[in-house]
Parts: structure tokens; sequence; C-alpha cells
């Protein structure tokens, strides 16, 4: 499957970190951390990503090269937000999915509302 980044408009969006940022593992078994093509550790970051209009909530996990220093229950904002389609097949059974990383964040003093 060929990887096109596909950008996502964020306009109408509100995001909220849901999880606090830790690094982003390659294996789980041996404790290796991912690394971007700069050395720079890449980090994950668990978001609630709700619709402005709709109000339809998703959880979404958004990687990000160095540490984006978020709490949980900040609203932030992604900028240069894409997605990845993904798919692997793994012991027979084949997985898809949408990955997603960020260029930065910026994180608003506001907690999000309750």
């Amino acid at each position: 499957m060929r990887t096109i980044p596909i950008p996502v408009d964020t306009t109408k969006l509100t995001f909220v970190c849901v999880s606090a940022p830790r690094p982003r593992l390659v294996d789980k078994d041996t404790g290796e951390v991912k690394v971007d093509k700069q050395g720079r550790t890449v980090f994950q970051v668990g978001l609630s990503v709700s619709e402005n209009d709709s109000g339809r909530v998703e959880l979404i996990n958004v990687n990000v090269s160095g540490d984006p220093d978020l709490n949980v229950g900040q609203v932030v904002q992604p900028h240069g937000l894409i997605g990845f389609a993904w798919q692997q097949t793994r012991g027979g059974e084949t997985r898809w999915g949408i990955s997603y990383r960020a260029a930065s964040f910026t994180a608003s003093d506001l907690p999000a509302a309750a």
C-alpha cells in the first residue's frame, strides 16, 4: 500500500489532550525509542477530537518530533496535521487504519470545557 500524506483541515475541530506525551516505541520488547531523520525522539500524544458543528468525538494518537510539553486536559492546536492510511498483515490477519503526525502543537492555557 502506498502511503500518501493526507492534510487534515483543523479549522472546524477542537482538540483536547487526553493522554500525556510519551516516547513512541519501535519495539516494545527491547524498549527501543523511535527517532526522526534528525535524531529527535518521536512522541505520541492522545487527543480527543470533536467536530465543532456536529459534536461528533473521536480519539486519536498523534506523533510529533520532540517533546510537545502538553498536559492532560489542555485544549491544543496541532499544526501541519496529516494522516497516513496504513495496512499490514500479520499471521494471516489484515489490519488497517490511519496514523497521524503533526509538525508541532500550540497549547491553550484554558482547560477543556466540562
